[in-house]
């Protein structure tokens, strides 16, 4: 599979996903019992493994529990319970940009405060090679150099969950770039104030590396 191909849903995930929705939109109470594997094998139209491969999914996403010997349970009916990242594959694209964009902005400011002298070699090494990717039209290259910038960006604001949380967003972010672009033109337009921007974190200057850093989502927008 090329590195481009963005994996389709199995059949159980299409399943989970469909069960997901009836539970949020209150099709399902909470701590109510789902009907037994028959009936959901009748009402997807799927075998018993693949029903039971989706309940398995929720169960792990924090929707549902197995009671042994009694049945499946609704266990979250807010979505309160699912880990980020589940939550994040059903989540509006648009929103998970802002979100993103939002949290480059703070995680350029606070690098710029926190960043340590081995921090900025290691930013330097790989918006080089960014730069390198991007005038070569090297697209894969060219963002996964730009991801491994800011996940590093976002280890240099010394925030620790900052940098998590970003990381679970850069996670999407490098499959968007790969799917949404052919070649390596917008990241190499944005290039020159990326390079601002990290002046910004070099010489210790908040406000330089949020304006830069705010600039760069004129061009990196999903």
């Amino acid at each position: 599979m090329s590195q481009n191909t963005i994996p389709r849903k199995s059949l159980a995930e299409e399943v989970a996903f469909k069960l997901q929705e009836k539970i949020l939109k209150g099709g399902y109470k909470m701590n109510q019992k789902l009907p037994v594997e028959a009936e959901l094998m009748r009402s997807f139209g799927v075998g018993r493994s693949t029903i039971r491969e989706a309940v398995r999914i929720l169960v792990n996403s924090g929707f549902l529990r197995v009671q042994q010997g009694i049945g499946t349970f609704v266990e979250d009916t807010t979505g309160i319970n699912e880990p980020l990242f589940q939550r994040l594959k059903r989540a509006d694209k648009k929103n998970i940009d802002e979100v993103r964009q939002t949290l480059e902005m703070k995680i350029a400011e606070m690098a710029a405060r926190n960043r340590t002298g081995n921090d900025i070699s290691k930013l330097e090494h790989f918006l080089a090679k960014r730069t390198k990717a991007a005038n070569e039209n090297m697209l894969e290259e060219c963002v996964d150099a730009h991801v491994s910038f800011y996940i590093l960006l976002a280890e240099a604001s010394k925030n620790e969950v900052l940098a998590d949380l970003y990381k679970l967003f850069a996670m999407q972010l490098k499959a968007d770039l790969l799917k949404m672009h052919d070649d390596t033109t917008i990241l190499k337009e944005s290039s020159e104030n990326l390079h601002k921007m990290l002046d910004g974190v070099l010489r210790e200057d908040p406000k330089k590396a949020y304006y830069w850093s705010a600039k760069i989502n004129n061009y990196i927008t999903l």
